[in-house]
């Protein structure tokens, strides 16, 4: 194996394999949800007009150091963007067509909560060119809402999303299983009922109590209760694979399911291993730079960020070295249900994979092989961290 240092040089043009993509964070929310580790605060003032300014100087400076680019993806994400003003995301996007070269097919996102759904505004971003939108609907029970700290409640979710539908070309939303005291009968009709709306992308995550939280917190006081034994999730996750499979929208990733062609092109940069620039309070970001993998992150306070963003000095950034760049290319290629190409994996960084190994996972059942292409197989998926470690054990 090459040591961290040598590159090849056919990296540097690999992200258009994976593709190059830009990701918008908004960092502020109506509350804090009790579930959520992501970057996100509530506070009762926004100078609207200095965020709109810092995000269009951070796209000039990317945009200086990444030129000739076909940009086919943009993200608001959040925090919730759907609080943003409608005349900053189109000054961003003004921006970003006039930096970049835009793809004939460019996907434009934004996060929206149902609780922040208006139809004149939703107009407003669908003229801005936004083209998509998700829904943090999280659940279609009142109650397991409010145990979720969600300030909208079902009726408001239906309606949100018979706006979204009416408004955008496509549209997802997320929910999240094995909640609190939820049973798998309760899973299957929710999930049914989500499907019933005709939606060609869902998101279905299994809670997950990090530390951090509010519900981390209560975790570890023991006052988090009703949480689903392993054997319950494991039934509640095979469910959803059955029902989502046989409703045309198939797993295309552990946790997002979609119809042909209605996958996220965005998250799929990420999960190919190709170059996205973050920008944005705690945004991070992949880029390929004069032959190396460089790894960005934004500063996360958002006071910070903005500051800093008029000092030219918004983020971190560190050169991945051969390992890091197998590991991540291995860890987020195969949650796909797109093959692993080892040959890609070879030509970036010299790095192979024993043959015996993979030989040995393919007589477990937990992967096929065709020349190069790796996948996990439907035995392999509920167990995919074990297989995932087995691959990388000589690089981690």
């Amino acid at each position: 194996m090459p040591s961290p240092n040598s590159w090849p040089a056919a990296l540097t043009e690999d992200w258009q394999v994976g593709g190059f993509g830009l990701y918008v964070h908004w960092p502020f929310c109506e509350a804090k949800c009790p579930y959520c580790d992501f970057n996100s605060h509530v506070t009762r003032r926004i100078d609207h007009d200095a965020w709109r300014e810092a995000y269009l100087s951070e796209i000039d400076r990317i945009a200086a150091q990444t030129p000739g680019r076909v940009l086919r993806s943009v993200y608001f994400g959040g925090g919730t963007p759907s609080l943003m003003q409608v005349e900053t995301v189109e000054a961003v996007l003004n921006r970003v067509a006039q930096r970049w070269t835009l793809a004939n097919d460019v996907e434009i996102t934004l996060e929206a909560n149902p609780s922040s759904v208006e139809a004149g505004r939703f107009r407003g971003y669908r003229a801005a060119g936004v083209n998509r939108v998700s829904l943090g609907v999280q659940a279609l029970n009142d109650t397991d809402l409010r145990r979720l700290g969600r300030l909208h409640d079902v009726a408001q979710a239906e309606a949100a999303i018979a706006i979204a539908q009416e408004t955008f070309e496509r549209m997802s939303f997320d929910l999240i299983y094995a909640r609190q005291d939820q049973s798998l009968a309760e899973w299957d009709s929710e999930l049914r009922r989500a499907l019933d709306m005709g939606v060609d992308h869902l998101s279905l995550y299994q809670l997950t109590i990090e530390d951090g939280t509010a519900f981390g917190d209560r975790f570890k006081a023991g006052k988090l209760r009703g949480l689903p034994q392993e054997e319950l999730s494991a039934d509640m996750y095979a469910l959803t694979q059955e029902i989502c499979e046989a409703a045309g929208l198939p797993a295309y990733e552990v946790s997002n399911h979609a119809r042909e062609d209605r996958q996220s092109r965005h998250n799929l940069i990420y999960w190919r291993g190709g170059d996205y620039a973050g920008i944005g309070p705690g945004a991070h970001g992949r880029l390929t730079l004069d032959g190396a993998r460089i790894a960005t992150e934004a500063r996360r306070n958002p006071g910070v960020w903005l500051s800093a963003v008029a000092q030219g000095d918004a983020e971190m950034r560190s050169t991945l070295n051969t390992t890091d760049i197998v590991l991540e290319y291995i860890m987020m290629g195969l949650r796909t249900s797109e093959p692993l190409d080892l040959a890609r994996l070879k030509a970036r960084t010299g790095a192979e994979i024993p043959a015996a190994r993979l030989a040995h996972l393919q007589e477990l059942g937990m992967i096929e092989r065709r020349d190069a292409l790796v996948s996990v197989t439907p035995a392999g998926r509920p167990i995919l961290n074990a297989v995932i470690s087995e691959l990388i054990r000589d690089f981690d």
